[in-house]
């Protein structure tokens, strides 16, 4: 099982901060650091967050919420074996082809170590802060995610649809990776679908074994459905960094091979992450 810690970028007070924390986790055998996006946090909003009964993100404005991929490229310089993934970005939201650039670069530079997890988002008020249609988001979502694969197949780009006009150009570096790893966020919609047909990897924001294996029935249907094997999905999910092997063992009999532990909580978070390496890792 692997095991790695979000966010990397949400509450830090310095880019020391981020830097140290990355440097520590590798040193203590952790595989992975993922981030959280969000681009701003409006005062007030009337979205709901579909992850907390609240409907509340958890984040006050004025938190700190470093861009994920400059955090990690900061992450990517200062270390040498930890693999860096975004938990996730809002990809309907953004420019595809600034998003295709900035991930091939950021894995061309890490050596080969980024995961593009991305997300089709939720929060109403931050699309129209960037002058995206919040409408159709599933469906430009897919269109973007098939768009920057064509983009990092080295290939004379041509890509017509409602979405996108893109024709007769290269972008280069690719990534190392080839296939580049995409990472599937969340729970809802056709998110099962979404990732038995782009997706490389699963993200679950859950980390209870029974919920899990109920997903995990839906993306397999999904995979069957298009004759793919579902063992070419990596599966990554929350986990409070309790239960112990016990508990792991279990999420691993569902499928899940990688779980990520948030650093928000109880306690000294770097107390917990020796806690865990010990314990865990070991």
């Amino acid at each position: 099982m692997k095991v790695g810690i979000i966010p990397i970028n949400i509450g830090v007070q310095s880019a020391d901060q981020i830097v140290q924390t990355a440097q520590l986790v590798e040193s203590l055998g952790y595989e992975s650091v993922w981030t959280f996006e969000h681009v701003i946090v409006p005062v007030n909003y009337d979205s709901k967050y579909p992850y907390n009964k609240s409907g509340n993100m958890g984040a006050a404005p004025e938190t700190n919420f470093v861009d994920p991929l400059i955090a990690l490229s900061a992450v990517a310089a200062s270390t040498k074996t930890l693999r860096l993934a975004t938990g996730v970005n809002i990809l309907s939201q953004v420019n595809p082809i600034y998003m295709a650039k900035q991930a091939a670069s950021l894995d061309f530079i890490s050596n080969g170590r980024f995961m593009l997890g991305v997300g089709i988002g939720w929060l109403r008020e931050e699309f129209d802060a960037l002058g995206v249609p919040f409408e159709r988001r599933g469906a430009r979502f897919d269109d973007y995610v098939a768009g920057m694969r064509k983009i990092w197949s080295g290939e004379v780009v041509e890509h017509e649809s409602d979405f996108i006009s893109w024709h007769g150009f290269k972008s280069y570096p690719l990534p190392i990776q080839n296939p580049f790893p995409v990472v599937m966020g969340g729970v809802k919609g056709k998110i099962f679908k979404r990732t038995a047909q782009l997706g490389n990897g699963w993200f679950a924001p859950s980390g209870d074994p029974a919920e899990l294996k109920g997903h995990m029935d839906s993306l397999r249907k999904e995979c069957d459905a298009i004759g793919r094997d579902l063992s070419e999905i990596e599966i990554t999910c929350m986990w409070p960094g309790v239960g112990g092997k016990e508990f792991l063992a279990e999420l691993e009999a569902v499928g899940v091979t990688r779980v990520v532990m948030p650093m928000m909580g109880e306690g000294d978070p770097v107390e917990r992450l020796h806690k865990v390496a010990e314990q865990v890792i070991a």
